[in-house]
């Protein structure tokens, strides 16, 4: 958790950093990632037979599963998105030229069906990722979800476990993770429905599915987090699932500021849908030691469809002010960790995506790096900050961040300690011009600071295909005085804790030289 006092503009900053404040588990899941029928992420993306750099036997993308396994993703939802709404899974099993092809409705395209199921979940085995299927509650039907249930994870000897052996999988794949529908509220969805008929049949299907498999953990269709929707469906289904789904997607046309501060929206979305959970669970009578429910933010990510129309493959090429939108997207899952069970980028391949291929490699968009860093450092317990710093007080997208007083201030931050004992601290300086040296306490005692540094000559400026404007780089830093954060960037600061200490003054905490 990261606390706020706002100061005037010509006064230093101050970052006090508390590791012994340990405040919550970051789940590991915040870090997944999603591959949708949609453009190229499946389809020369992560599979593409024949290439030379794909799997000869498999035609997996290795290029591409070398740097998913960079991220250590945890985690990939498959096969949508608004592409679920009208596929059959069953189109994508067995022999591969008995499969049919068929019109694709989500985004006016053909489906081949050459990868499916096994190939997702034989994927994700490769990678090292659990999978999490999302059921088809537009035209699928109770009886269809609930045979990909005994076909992925059916011991017995019966009919769809069955089919899987004979398909070549004897074992089960033991799929846990399983969304119910998505984006059903919405107008552009195959049979959108509403909220009371939605909650009606998610409850019959929950039943069912329950029953087949007890293991299974479900998660609601949720919306933006804000929405009647949100509060009524989680009255209605709160006792069935996990988790409850939100989707947000921030961008402002090339507006900087805007853009950088969007991700806010989410972070309030996070905490009223958190008081949703709760109050669902009161007025349900859910018992304390029932487990309490978390929020799954599925799809989240900088997107100007406007750049990127999901029609034409949706492929956007991302600027440094993107990608510090990135970080404060990353910043508030780690702040708001308590609440957040699992996150998805929306998506980890070609669309809207921090990773691009050709047919001869792979790029990073500026993204990428945001994305990197996090997944690989800001891990553990989130810890206590505070944040004394000027703010951003102009116009924000959406409007509502400052109807609701959400405070915008230029140093956006989140702090953690990991499980090694390693403390982290990224400091985003959303100012376009300004750089700002800021006093950091909590680092008494320590006398080397890893530093991580993502930046580039403006916001616009972008990677391309062989073109690396924008990545890490690495120095270090002695402690001493003040540490001044640049214009438009993002900074990891990272220190090893000898001693987490339990409570006083963070400038008491032991540190050690590394």
């Amino acid at each position: 958790m990261t606390t706020f006092t706002k100061i005037p503009e010509d006064q230093t900053p101050c970052i006090s950093i508390d590791v012994s404040r340990r405040l919550a588990k970051i789940n590991p899941n915040i870090y997944g990632g999603f591959t949708e029928h949609i453009g190229r992420c499946i389809y020369g993306g992560i599979y593409e037979p024949g290439s030379s750099l794909s799997d000869k036997k498999t035609g997996f993308r290795k290029d591409v599963l070398a740097a998913l396994k960079e991220l250590k993703v945890p985690v990939v939802r498959y096969p949508g998105g608004n592409f679920v709404a009208s596929y059959h899974w069953m189109d994508g099993i067995g022999p591969k030229e008995l499969r049919p092809t068929r019109p694709e409705l989500a985004w006016r395209d053909t489906e081949t069906n050459q990868f499916g199921t096994d190939e997702f979940l034989h994927w994700c085995e490769v990678l090292g990722t659990e999978p999490y299927l999302c059921f088809n509650m537009g035209t699928g039907t109770l009886d269809e979800a609930l045979a990909w249930v005994e076909y992925c994870n059916g011991s017995g000897n019966t009919h769809y476990a069955n089919l899987r052996r004979k398909n070549g999988r004897e074992k089960p794949y033991n799929v846990k993770y399983w969304g119910l529908g998505n984006e059903v509220w919405g107008d552009w969805q195959i049979e959108q429905t509403t909220m009371e008929a939605y909650a009606t049949k998610t409850v019959q299907w929950a039943k069912a599915l329950k029953k087949l498999d007890g293991s299974l953990e479900l998660i609601l269709c949720g919306n933006t987090g804000h929405t009647k929707w949100d509060q009524h469906v989680l009255l209605e289904c709160i006792p069935w699932i996990s988790m409850h789904s939100l989707h947000t997607y921030t961008a402002a046309n090339h507006r900087h500021l805007p853009n950088v501060t969007a991700p806010r929206s989410a972070e309030r979305s996070i905490q009223i849908a958190s008081g949703l959970i709760d109050l669902a669970r009161i007025e349900r009578g859910i018992p304390p030691w029932e487990k309490r429910q978390t929020l799954c933010f599925d799809e989240w990510n900088v997107w100007d469809s406007g750049r990127a129309n999901p029609e034409r493959g949706a492929e956007e090429q991302y600027t440094l002010s993107d990608a510090l939108a990135v970080g404060a997207w990353l910043n508030v899952f780690i702040r708001q960790a308590k609440d957040v069970g699992m996150a998805c980028i929306a998506q980890s391949v070609n669309v809207i995506s921090p990773l691009m291929t050709t047919k001869k490699g792979i790029w990073k968009q500026t993204t990428w790096w945001p994305l990197l860093l996090f997944c690989k450092y800001m891990r553990g317990e989130t810890v206590g900050v505070h944040v004394w710093s000027g703010t951003y007080d102009g116009d924000t997208e959406p409007w509502w961040i400052r109807s609701i007083s959400c405070e915008t201030p230029w140093l956006d931050v989140s702090a953690c300690v990991d499980d090694d004992g390693w403390a982290g601290l990224v400091v985003i300086n959303i100012h376009p011009d300004k750089d700002f040296p800021t006093d950091i306490k909590g680092l008494k005692k320590v006398r080397e600071v890893k530093v991580f540094n993502v930046t580039g000559s403006d916001v616009e400026i972008r990677n391309a295909d062989g073109v690396e404007n924008v990545k890490v780089k690495e120095s270090s830093w002695d402690a001493e005085g003040k540490f001044t954060f640049g214009k438009h960037s993002l900074t990891l600061l990272r220190w090893k804790v000898v001693d987490f200490g339990i409570g006083g003054d963070p400038e008491d905490q032991e540190w050690v030289r590394v």
